[in-house]
């Protein structure tokens, strides 16, 4: 019996040991190498954050069979869907594809219309057929198919965006117009938590591996676009019924709401070649930092400035807050976790930092890193990846395997 069908066994009879990213790395600078090899079987890795290459394909009933031939325009909650590619004549029924960074308005999109439809809340359908208008109101979990797919997602490690022009840049990386002259960061990626910088050839990340895909059974279809050997990625696909709406949704930003989506894979140690990826530290792995006008790097730094020694969760501080009329962190919070009275609702936070640096009264804090670059230290004013929740996710994934409801 080989080591990968022993650990295969030991999921199946619920005795591997299972250990999340952050936990293993903990252990290996405690222990070393060669114990842990012996004593565990799989490790979890996880990553939440921004992801564009996000869309849906649906099936919804709109109206009675007959009601009219075909689908010319479909919208859910607002936000613009695509009929077909099946045009379902006459059924009534239509299937559609809606994009993660769709847009009803500025502050809702793709990204929230999937979290409605994972927290199986009210949608409302509005489909022109024919020169006529019909619509109807239906539940999330209520719809004959609803799945998830990505494009790309889970990048090795991404990347650190600065704008080096003198004026404000509308972009998709960052909450307000990102300032120029090279004043602020923002940044995406979960670090040494990240399930292709632990399995950084795709070794168990091949089509057909079981995932999770926001909280919720996905599998791997293959190589992501845009993906190379420095930079590989992959796309996913799952059903939504199962997903947690707690690992995705929408995410606002200067140029339009975009789309959060989480990934949780596992890793068996079979070998000294997984152990040598999985000894991988936050300080090792390299932050390309672009330039937003070109996208084109102009230096780099490394996820420790991210993730080592800053805030995992903000404070709100009441005696501090100067009650601005109207209150811009209530207003511009990119995932709206900023209540009528101040308060953080913390189930809905991304720890982003948008909050802490934005807030005039000072009445949030945290560290958010700088990034220490050849013109100085840049503060990060943004992060769109939330560690947390991928840490949340690698313990989920562990959870899942122990109880055998995720295989390897």
């Amino acid at each position: 019996m080989t080591r990968l069908e022993e650990i295969c066994e030991r999921i199946r009879n619920k005795s591997a040991i299972v250990l999340t990213a952050s936990e293993f790395k903990k252990q290996i600078s405690d222990r070393g190498p060669d114990e842990l090899i012996k004593e565990v079987d799989v490790v979890t890795c996880g990553t939440c954050g921004v992801m564009s290459g996000t869309y849906a394909v649906l099936s919804v009933p709109v109206a009675s069979p007959g009601s009219f031939l075909r689908a010319d325009t479909v919208t859910l909650n607002g936000v613009p869907a695509i009929p077909g590619p099946c045009p379902n004549e006459r059924l009534g029924l239509v299937d559609l594809i809606v994009y993660g960074t769709a847009h009803a308005s500025s502050s809702y999109g793709g990204g929230h219309l999937f979290r409605d439809i994972i927290a199986n809340h009210e949608i409302h359908v509005d489909v022109t057929a024919g020169g006529k208008d019909f619509q109807a109101h239906v539940c999330g979990h209520d719809l004959p198919h609803a799945r998830l797919f990505t494009t790309r997602s889970a990048f090795k490690n991404y990347t650190a965006i600065i704008n080096r022009s003198d004026k404000p840049e509308h972009t998709i990386f960052s909450a307000l117009p990102l300032e120029g002259e090279s004043r602020e960061a923002t940044v995406s990626g979960c670090g040494e938590i990240n399930p292709i910088e632990n399995d950084p050839t795709l070794r168990f990340l091949t089509p057909g591996t079981q995932i999770l895909v926001n909280g919720g059974a996905g599998f791997i279809i293959g190589q992501g676009t845009r993906t190379s050997g420095a930079r590989p990625n992959i796309a996913v696909h799952g059903e939504m019924i199962s997903m947690d709406p707690d690992f995705c949704g929408g995410f606002l930003t200067s140029a339009g709401p975009e789309c959060l989506t989480s990934i949780g894979t596992a890793i068996p140690l079979v070998d000294e070649q997984v152990i040598n990826s999985l000894m991988i530290r936050d300080a090792d792995i390299p932050m390309p930092v672009m330039d937003i006008a070109n996208r084109q790097q102009v230096s780099c730094s490394s996820y420790d400035r991210v993730w080592t020694g800053t805030a995992v969760e903000f404070t709100y501080h009441p005696n501090n807050c100067i009650n601005c009329d109207p209150c811009l962190i209530h207003n511009i919070c990119p995932v709206q976790a900023i209540t009528g009275t101040g308060e953080i609702d913390y189930s809905r936070c991304f720890t982003c930092g948008t909050c802490v640096h934005l807030c005039k009264g000072t009445a949030y804090s945290g560290n958010l890193g700088t990034l220490n670059l050849p013109e100085g230290d840049i503060p990060i004013v943004l992060r769109q990846s939330d560690r947390r929740r991928g840490e949340k996710l690698c313990q989920k994934t562990k959870e899942m395997i122990l109880k055998g409801e995720l295989q390897i």
